[in-house]
């Protein structure tokens, strides 16, 4: 009997997901697995003086985890070295801070090896694989290379570079090429996907064919968008608990009779902060009348602190932050809260739902599951506004949202004031269009279409068609 084996760089229990902030990769899988006897395979977030390719075994929530210690020297080039020096800032069109280094290289190919040959032993051989994000491109590759037959797919939760982007990074076209081990290849958006089909016709001289396959290196992959979502039914269960319920209350109170603001981010330059607070002090230049009535709650929780532009990033969003303050703040009034701590996902729904405003304004984001926990935490009575960058991937179907350029603080600046003074027929009119959009292609959907679609050759898709 097959089994679907999900493989990612990190492993997040399933039992855990009433812990969570914005980590929509941990979230997702914790809920595609729940259903399945499968197993999860990867790092443990341990390091060890030397490998030994040892794994450790345990069962969480009916599905089977199996974990790996890598080197120390393994998580410096590997992970902070290649992955978020190198193409995490690459990928979302930071060129500036793309760090490239032979070492980081190297490291990335011998940590995707071992996985390789760490999970070897634990395929069926009716199992399918599902790998996930640019930690592990070539792992589909390693795996060909020692003899697997089953059906591997990819899915990149993150965005997919335009092709002259792409063509700045060394070694590229291995890259690409190492896709292309993969039966399936799956993207957040339309735009990704025309971004790769663009870089594999241009630079690999690819062959794509009406159904979506794609001819390239002497292989056939089937390439296609699988937007992601939320577990929306989930999402709505928690949303009832005590603890959600009890922050809700306590941001109300808090609030004093003003609107409140909210962005829940990971601190990253990809999500725009220092553009969002910029844009914000616009509107309190702008509107003196404002002053007093609205406060700006930003969350950013802290992540990648041994990266120099995470430190760089932080140093000055807390300068921007009291430069902010000091300029406006009143003794009873203080319009930007700026917060570090990481809060737990029911903590994080009761909060979305006492917001007015739901700010969403990342500069590049492959998804971002942010703007949809704030839509399915929304009293329909009377919901609150979601202001969307135009370059988060959720704004491909999320377009009754304000979707604005993160990069302009005045058209930022006016979507907020926009949204403070909708009418509740409007807001109820383009709540109830997002929320059936969050319900309707919800993380369920995502795994039954990718999976279904994996499972199913190539031949036959063309013979379906």
């Amino acid at each position: 009997m097959s089994r679907l084996i999900v493989v990612s760089n990190r492993v997040n229990p399933p039992a855990d997901t009433g812990v969570g902030t914005t980590g929509g990769l941990a979230m997702a899988l914790s809920a595609a697995l729940r259903e399945d006897k499968g197993l999860w395979f990867g790092w443990s977030g341990n390091t060890v003086e030397e490998y030994t390719g040892h794994i450790s075994m345990q069962v969480v929530g009916g599905v089977t985890v199996a974990l790996l210690d890598l080197e120390a020297q393994d998580e410096n080039e590997y992970y902070n070295g290649y992955a978020n020096r190198t193409l995490w800032p690459l990928f979302h069109y930071r060129t500036d801070l793309v760090n490239y280094e032979r070492s980081f290289d190297e490291g990335y190919e011998r940590v995707n090896i071992r996985f390789a040959e760490t999970l070897l032993p634990l395929i069926g051989p009716d199992d399918i694989i599902w790998v996930q994000d640019y930690h592990l491109i070539p792992l589909g590759r390693e795996l060909r290379r020692r003899g697997v037959k089953n059906r591997i797919g990819f899915f990149l939760h993150i965005p997919w570079p335009a092709r002259r982007v792409l063509s700045t990074l060394p070694r590229h076209n291995e890259l690409v090429e190492s896709l292309f081990s993969y039966d399936l290849i799956g993207f957040q958006t339309g735009e990704d996907t025309e971004a790769f089909l663009d870089y594999a016709q241009h630079d690999a001289n690819a062959e794509v064919c009406e159904d979506g396959v794609v001819k390239a290196f002497g292989n056939r992959s089937r390439v296609k968008a699988f937007p992601i979502g939320i577990d929306a039914a989930d999402f709505a269960t928690t949303l009832k608990s005590d603890k959600a319920e009890d922050y809700r209350k306590l941001m109300v109170k808090s609030q004093d009779g003003r609107k409140m603001i909210l962005g829940v981010d990971r601190l990253d330059y990809s999500k725009g902060l220092e553009e969002r607070f910029s844009a914000y002090e616009t509107l309190l230049d702008k509107y003196p009348d404002l002053h007093g009535e609205l406060f700006l709650l930003q969350i950013a929780t802290r992540s990648r602190d041994s990266v120099d532009a995470y430190q760089d990033l932080r140093a000055r969003l807390d300068t921007i932050s009291g430069q902010i303050n000091g300029a406006y703040a009143t003794v009873d009034w203080v319009p930007l809260r700026y917060v570090n701590r990481p809060y737990r996902r029911d903590e994080l729904a009761g909060i979305y739902r006492a917001a007015h405003i739901g700010l969403v304004t990342p500069l590049r984001d492959g998804m971002n599951l942010v703007a949809k926990e704030f839509v399915a935490a929304q009293d329909a009575a009377n919901p609150g506004v979601l202001i969307l960058s135009e370059f988060a991937g959720a704004a491909e179907t999320m377009k009754e949202a304000l979707i604005v350029n993160p990069l302009s603080r005045e058209d930022v600046a006016e979507a907020i004031r926009q949204g403070l003074n909708m009418p509740l027929k409007q807001r109820k009119a383009r709540w109830e269009a997002l929320m059936e959009n969050v319900e309707t292609n919800d993380v369920s959907r995502w795994r039954d279409s990718f999976v279904e679609m994996l499972k199913t050759p190539i031949a036959e898709l063309a013979e379906a068609g």
